[in-house]
């Protein structure tokens, strides 16, 4: 029982319950030609492919074109596709949520790891674990605190759970400090975790004297 796509340094190394599975109904999918291993290769490197670079682009270009952020809020996929990130049918839905100064978001998977990987490439591993993904519902302040990071004072906090079906990406608040800076300079200040919401988009850097 074995995949093409595979990594060949796994092969030396026992797989995991989970992976076993997931091998397992690949093969039998393809025996019953619902898919083919060449399909499955180019899903594996298409989201081999995307990078937390991807979502930082986006959120960029929606600090700065206040017409895109609206339909990027309204309907994700084709304000995505104005950019070149076309999403595959069968990929799950996608929300797009704006943290302001009144409310705050914060995505977590209570059941698994569903992430908006389209856009922000793999999960990290803390994100798949138990201890966030119980204290995120819990406690998400105190999460937040963890990673350095508070929303403003008498903003409301509301925690997403990601579904099988339903994935969100966080618009982050432009930061302070940052007007004039091109769309370029804007997406190297949007972090992964600002696009999940346990923190803030960064700080720009202060001007040096003379500069």
């Amino acid at each position: 029982m074995t995949t093409q796509h595979v990594d060949d340094h796994t092969h030396d190394q026992p797989l995991s319950e989970t992976a076993l599975r997931s091998v397992a109904i690949e093969a039998l999918l393809a025996a019953k030609g619902v898919i083919t291993a060449d399909a499955v290769r180019r899903q594996v490197d298409l989201m081999d492919a995307r990078t937390p670079a991807d979502g930082a682009r986006v959120v960029a270009r929606a600090w700065t074109d206040a017409a895109f952020k609206a339909r990027l809020l309204a309907d994700p996929r084709a304000a995505l596709a104005e950019m070149g990130l076309e999403l595959p049918a069968e990929t799950p839905h996608l929300a797009v949520v704006e943290n302001t100064a009144d409310i705050h978001h914060l995505v977590v998977c209570t059941l698994c790891s569903c992430y908006p990987r389209m856009l922000l490439g793999r999960p990290p591993d803390w994100y798949k674990s138990l201890a966030y993904r119980a204290r995120a519902v819990r406690d998400p302040r105190g999460v937040m605190a963890e990673f350095g990071a508070a929303p403003p004072a008498g903003a409301a906090v509301r925690v997403l759970d990601s579904t099988a079906d339903l994935r969100y990406l966080v618009l982050p608040r432009r930061p302070e400090g940052a007007a004039g800076m091109t769309e370029d300079e804007l997406a190297r200040l949007v972090s992964r975790d600002s696009m999940i919401g346990v923190t803030d988009a960064l700080t720009p850097e202060p001007a040096a004297a003379g500069d």
